[in-house]
């Protein structure tokens, strides 16, 4: 089939695009793998805490391709494109990928369930409102655009203040030593 806009003509073979998934996709998962085994360094030698690396740095790195794309495409005057990118990935991460962990956590012994506590909980209302406020009506402004940014900047701000012990008070502890120290 010829492609959709007549200025974009396909660069690579399908076998070589193929081929260079794999290899990215092999890369990705090792890369991975050492973010993950970092992270317990990280929280056990600063003063961040496993909600903020949870809530905010695992999303920011983890898809910094689909920004990356997001704002390409958007340059490029192609909104419902981008819209599409940054949206349909968290779709996609709460309706299929996050289930599915939870029946492969069960299927490999490991306990994983869909029950969130309360900080959790409030922070996935407070963003489904948000987004949905910003891309309901198909287009955007840069005031739609401030307070998703706000909303993300108040979540990290909350996951990594004292704030987050009134939710998880286990950590009351760890964040007394690390202070006294």
């Amino acid at each position: 089939p010829p492609p959709e806009d007549p200025d974009e003509v396909p660069q690579l073979t399908v076998k070589f695009a193929f081929m260079l998934l794999i290899v990215v996709t092999v890369l990705t998962g090792l890369t991975a793998e050492f973010l993950v085994d970092s992270i317990a360094g990280l929280i056990s030698s600063t003063r961040v805490t496993e909600e903020f690396v949870a809530l905010i740095l695992l999303p920011l790195v983890g898809n910094a391709a689909e920004h990356v794309t997001a704002v390409t495409v958007s340059v490029r005057n192609k909104l419902d494109l981008a819209l599409a990118v940054a949206v349909g990935s968290s779709i996609q991460i709460a309706l299929f990928v996050l289930p599915f962990l939870v029946i492969l956590g069960w299927w490999i012994g490991q306990p994983l369930s869909l029950n969130f506590d309360t900080f959790e909980a409030v922070v996935v209302v407070l963003s489904v409102v948000v987004v949905n406020f910003a891309i309901s009506d198909g287009r955007t402004n840069w005031l739609e655009g401030f307070v998703l940014m706000a909303t993300y900047v108040l979540i990290g701000e909350l996951s990594f203040s004292p704030v987050v012990l009134l939710w998880y008070p286990n950590q009351l502890l760890g964040v007394a030593v690390f202070y006294y120290n």
